[in-house]
Formats: C-alpha cells, sequence, structure tokens
C-alpha cells in the first residue's frame, strides 16, 4: 500500500468499529477522543507553519497506531480467503499465495489477479491505494522443476509483472527454488561489512564493549530468521559459521589461522545449526504453551493424543507427531517437520521445564554441549 498509515479515514473508522466490532458508548468516545483534534505543522529554526487539523492517519510510533490500521485494513483478509487463497499480513504488507500442478499455473495467476482486482476497488472505497510498484510475484518449485515456473507477468491491477527469482520480505530473502541462497549470501556479505566498519575501531574500546558491538551487528543478523534455515545445506551453513569465527577472532584481535573453537567456547557463543535449532525448540515451546500464531500452533500434535498410538512408549513423553514429508530436500525443511524433530531430539527434563526462561536455560545447556 502507498502511505497506508496516513490515509485512514477517522469517521470510517469510527463506523467501522460501531458497525463490524460493535463498539459504542464510551469505549468509542475513547477512540474519537484519541483520533480527533490532533493537528500538525513543519517547524525549522524559529520559522513554524500554520497548524492544520489532521483528519486522516493513526499516530506512527504509537502503540495504538497499528492496531487501529489492522483493524481498519481486516476485511481484505475476507476477500483473499473468498478466492481460495491465504493471506499473511504484516502492518501494511500483505502476502498473498497459493498452490496449485504446474499444469494448472494459469488458472492460478487469473485467481490471484482477479483477486487482486477486487482488494483495489476495496481499498479504492476505503481511501487507500495499491502500490504496484512494490509489488512482487515470486513462483516457488524445487529445483528439478525450476522449468515449469510460469515465466509469462502476472497481471496486477493495471500492471504486468514479471516473476522474480528472489523476494524480500520482512528482512528474509526468499528463492524460487527455496534453497535460501539469496538470503545467505546477502548475511554473510552483511556480517563481514559489519566486522570490517568495527576491527577499524577495536583499539578504542575495551573488550566488553567490542564483544556488545559484535553480537548486535553480526549475532543479531545471523539470527534473524534463522528458523527459515532449517535443513539446508551444510555449505550454506557453514558461510554462516565463518562470518561467526571471523566475529570471535576480531573480538580477540587473533589472526585467521587460530583455532576458533576455544574462542566461540570462551564466548558462550553456540555454533551456527545449534543457534537454528534454538530458535524452532523455542517456537515449539511457544506454540505448546503460549499463544502463538494459529498457523503454527496448529502444525504440531502430541504423540499422547494420537488416539492409534497411545500404547507405544513413545506416548508417556512430550514427543511430537512428525508430518510425513515427500521430498527430504524441500518437505524435510517445513517448519512442522524440522521443529518436531528438534523438539523431540530433546532430553525430557528440558522440554519439561515450566517456563520459557527455564526451558531457555536448559535448551541452550544441552545445545552448548553438542557444540563443543
Amino acid at each position: 500500500m502507498s502511505a497506508a498509515f496516513d490515509t485512514v479515514d477517522h469517521d470510517r473508522l469510527l463506523r467501522r468499529f460501531a458497525v463490524s466490532y460493535g463498539l459504542g458508548g464510551t469505549v468509542l468516545s475513547w477512540f474519537q477522543s484519541y483520533l480527533d483534534g490532533r493537528i500538525q505543522f513543519a517547524r525549522r529554526s524559529r520559522s513554524a507553519s500554520a497548524p492544520a487539523l489532521v483528519k486522516f492517519g493513526v499516530p506512527q510510533g504509537s502503540v495504538l497506531g497499528p492496531i487501529l490500521f489492522l483493524l481498519y485494513t481486516a476485511d481484505r483478509l475476507k476477500l483473499i480467503e473468498r478466492h481460495n487463497l491465504h493471506a499473511h499480513a504484516y502492518a501494511d504488507d500483505t502476502q498473498i499465495y497459493g498452490f496449485c500442478l504446474p499444469s494448472d499455473a494459469t488458472k492460478l495467476q487469473m485467481q490471484v489477479s482477479a483477486c487482486i482486482d477486487e482488494i483495489a476497488l476495496w481499498m479504492q472505497s476505503n481511501r487507500l491505494q495499491l502500490n504496484t510498484a512494490r509489488t512482487e510475484i515470486l513462483w516457488c518449485a524445487t529445483n528439478r522443476r525450476q522449468h515449469l515456473i510460469p515465466q509469462t507477468p502476472t497481471r496486477i491491477g493495471e500492471d504486468y509483472i514479471t516473476p522474480a527469482a528472489s523476494v524480500r520480505y520482512l528482512g528474509i530473502y526468499i528463492d524460487s527454488d527455496v534453497s535460501m541462497k539469496s538470503h545467505v549470501s546477502r548475511t554473510v556479505s552483511t556480517c563481514f561489512a559489519a566486522l570490517r566498519q568495527t576491527r577499524s575501531i577495536r583499539h578504542c574500546v575495551s573488550r566488553q564493549a567490542l564483544v556488545s558491538l559484535v553480537v548486535s551487528l553480526v549475532l543479531s543478523r545471523v539470527d534473524y530468521g534463522n528458523a527459515t534455515l532449517a535443513g539446508v545445506p551444510a555449505y550454506a551453513i557453514s558461510r554462516l559459521q565463518s562470518a561467526l569465527n571471523a566475529a570471535a577472532r576480531l573480538v580477540f584481535s587473533l589472526q585467521k589461522n587460530y583455532s576458533v573453537t576455544l574462542l566461540l567456547q570462551e564466548l558462550h557463543w553456540l555454533k551456527v545449526e545449534q543457534r537454528i535449532e534454538y530458535k524452532l525448540a523455542v517456537l515449539v515451546y511457544r506454540c505448546l504453551h503460549g499463544t502463538p500464531p494459529p498457523y503454527l500452533a496448529n502444525d504440531f500434535r502430541r504423540v499422547a493424543d494420537v488416539g492409534t498410538r497411545r500404547r507405544l512408549r513413545s506416548a508417556s513423553t512430550p514427543a511430537l507427531v512428525v508430518p510425513p514429508s515427500r521430498l527430504s530436500t524441500v518437505g524435510d525443511h517445513a517448519f512442522p517437520v524440522a521443529a518436531a524433530r528438534v523438539w523431540n531430539s530433546l532430553p525430557d527434563f528440558v522440554t519439561a521445564s515450566t517456563s520459557l526462561p527455564m526451558f531457555k536455560r536448559h535448551l541452550k545447556t544441552v545445545l552448548f554441549a553438542k557444540s563443543y
């Protein structure tokens, strides 16, 4: 969407609260008081423009701003479901996806185009604008089926968009063959760029400050979205590990030929493979004990809850059912499969933790021993 947060109509939003969500009385007055009467002006030095009344938009940078926007645009998800497609939404970005056989690709293209046509009309009636310049199309298939991916442009509104080989969504790069090569390459490149900049000031700061810089600039990038890297080839893991090794050597001001294992142990950093397992296990714990999105939580079933397996020895443990997958190259990398296998590999005293902090502490201890 274009300038989505700035184009929310206050009157329409309040009517939607009353009609769609049944809000009224004092509660509706609270929201009206929050939105009405806001002014804005521009200031430069001692000069300022005349104040203007803000009739549209939700306050950005506030707690309520994103929530009000999501409530205002919730109907677009129903439109997508009506076209037998699926959607994930994050703020003003919406990901629409479906699946089909290669022979039905043209039909799916027409289905997506018709869906976005209806969304564009709905947005127009609600003072929102579709931004086709920022819209991308990605066809996903296994490496052997890449030649079956359509190369013809897909109509999005009045524009025709050519399928991309890789797209960026919420900071994660997704390839058409779901290999995650682009994400790994960009992550490694960004990490080494940050290390080069940090190396120039390493003599001017204490080791503690240097560790904090490296953790925030390098480890945070390695860990971001790393659950999507479950099952990637060993060479991709080794590339990420090289960035972690270089970060450890920088902290201790050692050369490349120095063994890095002792350095990682002293810093108490998990290796990349165990960092991925750590993220998967924490997500599973949240799914089983917290309030995660349904599309994650609904993917897990305990062995004890399956009637045909209640007499098995595994039914007396917190083990999860590992969903069957046809292709080890793609299916085994799916979150329900990879995460369930990681969970089942953990000792009982870890999975039986009564709180998330305790679970994380026990989990890191087990994975640290596995790393070294």
